[in-house]
């Protein structure tokens, strides 16, 4: 497959079929470059050499009572985690700080959980009416199922966007979590799209699904139209469902992230969780397909030190999309 000139396809609109898709996800190693050329083709007509940085607070760890097979703060899992409620607003404040200075541009706000309680999403709505005057940073919450009451006080607020990942194939899915629906985590997103506020939902590839469901889930989120995609790639976890899992390589991570930005050629395509045990060496690749990574930890994982990944951006060439406040100072 040419697919420099498929990326030229895309770029002039052409939605690329199932049998084309399965073709990125099955190429020989030996290709590897020239598909991401291809990848990297649309993401710079779209994106330039920018990278968005985004960072996570976890506002809230454990105590979660749905079953979602990956996940160490699961009412099921048995991993050692660190738990707490949902932490003060000063907290959130001083997080948002740390962002501002390391000069990342999305600020996320996640908390364990079903959903919020109306106590979760007033700390919220207050922090991110402070963050926007002190700090104008865009302010990402990930805080579950969301009401239509909620969706409205977050956008009132000033949040920028709400992630609630699809996670996997609608068919998949059930073997991840049973405690709630595909069309559950569906529905939050269309919530939150009607309100105003910008969809963020991705998928975690390596849960044991096909490479068909690799492309149902790329496919799904095109429909819905999420803004932001986060593409995690599985840590498992011991204490998890998914322990002992290692089904990736990094190289057929690399296919993945060219597979979303092919189906997904004008939406943020992040390098998420998991980066940096499934993509190891090759992390600086992924940055041909994608236009945004997290820096700092996850929820309860570590992440790779700060100051590598802002020496990988300046060894790509690549530079830190910046906010107006950003610029005034840094710049």
């Amino acid at each position: 497959m040419n697919y420099l000139q498929l990326a030229q396809e895309v770029i002039a609109g052409k939605v690329i079929s199932n049998e084309e898709a399965l073709a990125i996800l099955n190429s020989e190693d030996n290709e590897l470059l020239q598909l991401m050329d291809g990848a990297f083709a649309i993401r710079r007509h779209y994106f330039g050499k920018k990278v968005k940085l985004n960072m996570i607070m976890n506002a809230k760890s454990g105590y979660c009572p749905e079953d979602c097979g990956y996940c160490s703060q699961s009412s099921r899992s048995t991993a050692p985690i660190e738990k707490y409620p949902f932490i003060t607003k000063e907290e959130i404040l001083a997080g948002a700080k740390q962002a501002f200075d390391n000069k990342i541009g999305t600020y996320c706000i996640v908390a364990s959980g079903r959903g919020p309680t109306r106590k979760d999403v007033h700390v919220v709505s207050e922090a991110v009416a402070e963050i926007k005057e002190k700090y104008g940073l865009k302010v990402c919450a990930c805080l579950g199922l969301l009401k239509e009451e909620q969706a409205q006080q977050l956008k009132e607020a000033g949040v920028d966007r709400y992630n609630h990942n699809l996670n996997t194939s609608e068919r998949h899915h059930s073997f991840i979590t049973t405690s709630h629906t595909y069309e559950d985590r569906v529905n939050t997103v269309e919530i939150v799209k009607k309100h105003g506020i910008s969809p963020c939902s991705g998928a975690i590839i390596g849960m044991k699904e096909t490479k068909e469901d690799v492309i149902h889930i790329a496919r799904a989120l095109y429909q819905v139209d999420a803004d932001s995609i986060p593409v995690n790639f599985l840590n498992a976890i011991d204490g998890t469902k998914l322990e002992g899992t290692k089904d990736l390589n990094p190289r057929y991570c690399l296919k993945v992230l060219a597979l979303f930005r092919y189906i997904n050629p004008t939406k943020e395509i992040r390098i998420a969780g998991g980066r940096e045990i499934n993509l190891g060496t090759l992390q600086p690749l992924g940055l041909y397909a994608a236009n945004s990574i997290f820096v700092g930890d996850y929820l309860t994982t570590t992440g790779q030190e700060e100051n590598s990944d802002y020496r990988m951006l300046e060894d790509l060439g690549f530079d830190i999309e910046l906010t107006e406040k950003q610029e005034e100072v840094f710049c």
